[in-house]
């Protein structure tokens, strides 16, 4: 019968990518702004009339102004972010230390408006209150929505996001660390940059590459072409 239960037991191979684990958005977000805002400020102290040495100076001080400044912010937020998830998971647990019948009741609750009926709610409620641990990690996922195991770490995002900031920040300065002389090369080079980065984030995200490409290569040339007419703007009226 054992063996007739195993043949007769579907073979679960069903699993999800980790989305949750802190670094997919910095990373994202770092590669992304360090590539279209550093393009832009090239873009823009170009339309000014800088060249050469000037641009590329100007470009690294943006690469590392910018990837510093992506990493404390990420750290900051994520640091609070977990805080304020930590302070509440301990309020939850204090609630249940001092009121574990009205805990349950409300997770019978909680269930019941899932579907279950009344009396399975109050069983499902019962037996998982039982034990501490497993009555809290139910609680904080059931209230707070998030897991209590799993918490984005900040040094995860500070790292994720200062990295890939330093990448995309890197990607127009190349053709002047090599002795561009006009902002051509930078641009060619950006828009691959940009319709790269963007279809592979949309691969991730389960999107067509062309959307994700596109997409931002759009939003890259547009913060691009306002940065430049700014600084043509600005650079003639100085000359």
């Amino acid at each position: 019968m054992t063996a007739e239960l195993a043949e007769q037991s579907p073979e679960i191979h069903h699993s999800h990518r980790d989305v949750t684990g802190g670094w997919l958005r910095p990373a994202t977000f770092g590669v992304m702004d360090g590539l279209v805002s550093n393009f832009a400020l090239v873009a823009g102290v170009v339309g000014g009339g800088a060249t050469g040495k000037v641009v590329l100076m100007t470009g690294l001080a943006g690469l590392v102004a910018g990837a510093c400044s992506m990493a404390s912010g990420e750290f900051t937020s994520v640091s609070s972010q977990t805080e304020l998830m930590q302070a509440e998971i301990a309020v939850e647990k204090r609630e249940l230390e001092i009121h574990p019948a009205e805990e349950e009741r409300e997770l019978a609750l909680m269930y019941e408006a899932k579907g279950l009926r009344p009396e399975l709610a109050a069983e499902v409620a019962r037996e998982l209150t039982a034990n501490p641990e497993v009555a809290l990690d139910v609680h904080v996922r059931e209230e707070l929505g998030v897991d209590p195991n799993d918490l984005p770490s900040p040094w995860v995002a500070a790292g994720s996001s200062f990295a890939a900031f330093a990448v995309g920040a890197l990607i127009p300065l190349l053709p002047f660390v090599f002795g561009a002389g006009s902002i051509l090369p930078a641009l060619v080079l950006s828009a691959l940059g940009l319709v790269v980065t963007g279809g592979i984030v949309g691969k991730i995200t389960a999107r067509p590459f062309w959307y994700g490409g596109g997409r931002q290569l759009l939003l890259g040339g547009l913060s691009a072409a306002v940065t430049f007419a700014i600084g043509l703007a600005v650079g003639t009226g100085l000359s």
